[in-house]
């Protein structure tokens, strides 16, 4: 496994539909453990895993009722509709507002291996579905406006330019 850091927008990863995980072992209990730090270390309320540069559909959330881990997430059923500005670890600065599903039901396994299913509703239901587009390879500025992207175009190239970097210098150390 690589390097377990932040990704930022750039990064070929975070537009990669992630892998169905097949076993759950003390590899990816291990994995659930490291996210929840980062996620912590970065001030954040989410994090799914290939934020930090593994393809796996892993998610976590903690906005501020405890930290729900959840493993092969699927939104099951939706309703109702809500927008709200979001911002992302992955798109340090930007903000865009995004349409979502105000309740959700959603199932997924915890890290013991138990199918769990949950009816969700408001901020919760709206940071779970955040999470999961990142499984699908979709970012908050896949929701954005022509407007929206001119405005936040110049943040993009500096976000991007600094991850080409990085990936450069990661690439010449291997």
């Amino acid at each position: 496994m690589s390097s377990l850091r932040l990704r930022r927008y750039g990064d070929p990863i975070l537009r990669r539909k992630a892998k169905w995980v097949e076993r759950i072992s003390s590899e990816e209990r291990g994995l659930l453990s490291s996210m929840a730090k980062i996620m912590y270390e970065n001030e954040g309320i989410g994090l799914a895993a290939p934020q930090i540069g593994v393809d796996k559909r892993i998610i976590i959330v903690d906005t501020g009722k405890g930290l729900l881990k959840l493993i092969n997430p699927q939104v099951i059923e939706e309703e109702g509709e809500d927008s709200l500005s979001e911002g992302c670890l992955s798109l340090p600065e930007i903000f865009v507002p995004v349409n979502r599903a105000k309740k959700i039901r959603i199932e997924g396994l915890n890290e013991d291996k138990k199918l769990v299913k949950l009816r969700i509703e408001g901020f919760l239901a709206r940071v779970i579905q955040h999470e999961v587009d990142h499984l699908n390879g979709v970012l908050i500025i896949d929701y954005a406006t022509e407007k929206r992207m001119r405005r936040i175009k110049d943040n993009l190239e500096r976000i991007a330019n600094h991850t080409k970097m990085v990936l450069e210098i990661e690439n010449k150390g291997r």
